[in-house]
């Protein structure tokens, strides 16, 4: 017989084999759009599936700020001649005669170095006895001892001078130039000279964070709104520990992307499309620009404002649908801001799934159908 006798052979072989492989489930890197669908809330499923538009980027823009409370704000400077216990000071007393209290023969002046306040705020000094110290100034001090000296030697002449001790450190920890203790002085007391103090920060500036611990309290701050706001600086309290460290926010990137992995945020705000183009953009063979997908557990009141409903109980599962192909997509996907812990989904094409329908038929069949082809001729 001749081949076109059988030419009918091939076009069933084919269309028989296409129809197997329609019933199979082809390999996928995840749920296509209508499996995400059909496990929406509108389809009996847990999870509202909307699609973003400038109304929903609004409701949603609500990002967590960072910032010191009140009692951090409205502490006062510290005082540089307010003592404190722990603080070193250094005396000198002079005498207005040849051989006085403290002063020998040859010199009618004594130094008294590294007097350190003790626990209770006082101080000792020879001839004067125990001196209340913590709470006052050099000043203050110098009074006291003078009018406890002239009691016993004529006419003395005192100096205070405040020296740094362990009653006016911070501890300084983490990404920092220089990490370790040091004294709160004149140039020193806030937060932002301090930080200079110790070298500045050595991570990225757009995702570093201040935490200052000041006793049970705790609070935090971006360092780019320390710097670009110095009303939000504070003043430094004895005791204080800084930790500088880097943000740990993250986002998981799933599907037809450049790259499939949790990747830190690498700024303070960060948008779907910045998103995207940190795991390398879409894939051109394999992406659907129609199908983005952002999942997140969403707040009761933000998942309100974006369903427009009031019975909504408990943090609610939302799935929103970014249509990069809409004239407005890119302006949407600009401003829809990205939280921690989302999961940026890409859908594959679906053109790319029949192409692996179609590399499967013909890979599988071309020994059958050159068998075909042979028992034909």
């Amino acid at each position: 017989m001749k081949n076109s006798d059988f030419g009918w052979v091939r076009p069933i072989v084919i269309s028989a084999a296409l129809a197997v492989l329609t019933a199979c489930t082809l390999p996928q890197v995840g749920p296509n759009k209508k499996q995400i669908f059909a496990g929406s809330v509108q389809k009996e499923g847990d999870a509202f599936v909307v699609a973003v538009n400038d109304r929903v980027t609004r409701a949603i823009a609500v990002v967590p700020a960072l910032g010191f409370s009140e009692s951090f704000q409205n502490s006062a400077k510290i005082g540089s001649d307010t003592i404190q216990p722990g603080d070193i000071l250094g005396l000198t007393i002079w005498e207005n005669v040849d051989d006085g209290l403290l002063a020998g023969e040859a010199s009618n002046a004594t130094l008294l170095e590294s007097v350190q306040v003790d626990g209770d705020g006082f101080i000792f000094v020879p001839y004067a006895g125990r001196i209340r110290a913590a709470g006052n100034s050099p000043e203050a001090i110098r009074r006291i001892i003078t009018a406890k000296l002239e009691e016993q030697t004529p006419d003395p002449q005192v100096e205070v001078r405040r020296e740094a001790g362990d009653g006016s450190t911070v501890s300084l920890t983490g990404a920092v130039g220089g990490q370790g203790v040091y004294a709160i002085e004149r140039p020193t007391r806030t937060l932002s000279t301090m930080l200079a103090r110790a070298g500045g920060v050595t991570i990225e500036p757009e995702i570093a964070q201040i935490t200052v611990i000041r006793g049970s309290q705790r609070s935090r701050i971006w360092f780019q709104d320390l710097y670009n706001n110095p009303h939000l600086d504070i003043a430094l309290r004895g005791g204080d520990r800084i930790l500088v460290e880097e943000d740990t926010r993250s986002f998981t990137a799933l599907g037809a992307t450049g790259t499939q992995a949790r990747v830190p945020f690498q700024s303070q705000n960060l948008s779907a499309l910045e998103a995207i183009a940190q795991v390398g953009g879409l894939v051109s063979s394999t992406s659907d620009a129609t199908g983005v997908f952002i999942f997140r557990n969403e707040p009761p009141e933000v998942a309100a404002q974006v369903l427009g409903r009031d019975d909504l109980i408990g943090a609610q599962r939302m799935i929103y649908l970014l249509d990069l192909t809409q004239p407005n997509g890119m302006f949407v996907a600009r401003d829809f801001v990205i939280r921690d812990s989302d999961t940026l989904y890409v859908t594959e094409a679906p053109i790319n799934q029949w192409n692996k329908a179609v590399s499967a038929v013909f890979g599988s069949l071309v020994g059958p159908v050159a068998n075909v082809d042979q028992i034909v001729n």
